[in-house]
């Protein structure tokens, strides 16, 4: 008996049922009401960002339609088409990657394929992952099948890039948008998957995994996976930060703090201790922005004001802020010195941020003094 291989985390814990599948919840719902009232449509277009469950909830949907009995919103397990969809081995629910068989002449044989009944199961199910990659001769090959399919047929495509996609494809199927997970639901998750691992993660380290991800739940259990090979059955913040080169929310906010203030010489200080240590300046910059973002929105719940930075900043203020570390993302990515651009836009979005507010200030200033010389005068 030959001893299994390791299976990574993400394929153990992929959703086995609807309600393990986690952050898209609007699908969920639509494709249980859809089941239930039996209103399955042909063509299904799942869009959204890598990670996030296009693919997954594709099975999950072909596994329910197919289930034993009729199709079920929660179909058993343990049975063995199930097992069988779920492990890509079933001969009804093809998968095909878009980017490998995307010519004229293999969707002319898919078409051809699909006219046959389904040998074991309910519905012969075509799984299209990254559609956008298919040839617009293969589009246009698909479209006639699309018009008019066999009552046994069922398409779902799932793509990172729809604008790609013929408007004549999209306007044929019914379209869901997966949205990026947030950090809490991705941490919460990780959380469970480390204790059913029997791993110990401190609470900032899954956190720090969580915004790593992207929004993404497939990246955040792979990067989980590389941090209990680095570190064994216990993993803190230090070790997520030093292995992908982050600093902590706290420095973040230390960093933010010193924009606030306008002190220059510690912005310069704190960059030059990241590029010592090793840091990623982009995906600093991309967590600054973040933080930012956090502050205006206390500063628009909160009368125009926040105080998160121990300065005193005004909406108006920070928008100013965000907007110059926005502007200087491609700059930070793209130029020649990454160092020498990351400190530049982060002092020049110091700067704007006050400089209206100075300006304000001087005007008024003037304002006064010559209010005062009339009155002296008068």
């Amino acid at each position: 008996m030959t001893e299994q291989g390791y299976q990574v985390i993400a394929r153990r814990w992929r959703p086995k049922q609807f309600d393990e599948l986690v952050g898209q919840d609007h699908i969920v719902q639509t494709l249980r009401n859809a089941i239930e009232a039996n209103r399955i449509a042909h063509a299904y277009l799942f869009v959204g960002p890598r990670g996030t469950g296009k693919t997954s909830t594709a099975r999950l949907f072909a596994k329910a339609l197919n289930a034993e009995g009729g199709p079920s919103v929660e179909p058993d397990n343990d049975s063995d088409i199930s097992q069988s969809i779920m492990n890509g081995s079933c001969m009804d629910v093809i998968e095909i990657d878009g980017a490998s068989n995307n010519s004229v002449d293999q969707i002319r044989s898919l078409r051809e394929e699909c006219q046959y009944a389904p040998s074991q199961c309910t519905f012969k199910i075509y799984i299209i992952d990254e559609v956008h990659m298919l040839t617009t001769a293969a589009f246009n090959a698909l479209l006639k099948t699309l018009e008019e399919p066999p009552a046994h047929v069922k398409f779902f495509f799932a793509t990172t890039e729809s604008h790609k996609v013929l408007p004549t494809i999209v306007s044929r199927c019914q379209r869901f948008e997966f949205r990026p997970i947030s950090n809490v639901v991705i941490a919460e998750k990780l959380t469970l998957i480390a204790k059913a691992e029997g791993i110990e993660v401190e609470e900032n380290a899954v956190n720090a995994i969580a915004r790593l991800a992207n929004g993404g739940m497939r990246d955040a259990q792979s990067i989980l996976d590389q941090m209990i090979s680095f570190c064994g059955k216990s993993i803190k913040e230090s070790d997520v930060l030093d292995v992908y080169g982050l600093i902590g929310i706290g420095e973040i906010q230390a960093l933010a703090e010193a924009m606030a203030g306008l002190e220059f010489p510690k912005i310069i200080d704190r960059i030059g201790r990241y590029v010592a240590e090793g840091r990623d300046l982009i995906r600093v910059h991309h967590d600054l922005m973040d933080y930012i973002r956090k502050v205006l929105l206390d500063a628009i719940s909160h009368k125009g004001t926040s105080s998160l930075l121990g300065t005193p900043m005004t909406t108006a203020s920070l928008m100013r802020m965000s907007n110059v570390l926005q502007k200087g993302e491609f700059s930070v990515r793209k130029g020649l010195s990454e160092r020498s651009n990351f400190e530049i836009v982060l002092l020049k979005a110091a700067e704007e941020s006050r400089s209206l507010e100075i300006d304000s200030l001087i005007e008024k200033v003037v304002a006064s003094e010559k209010n005062d010389e009339k009155k002296k005068h008068g």
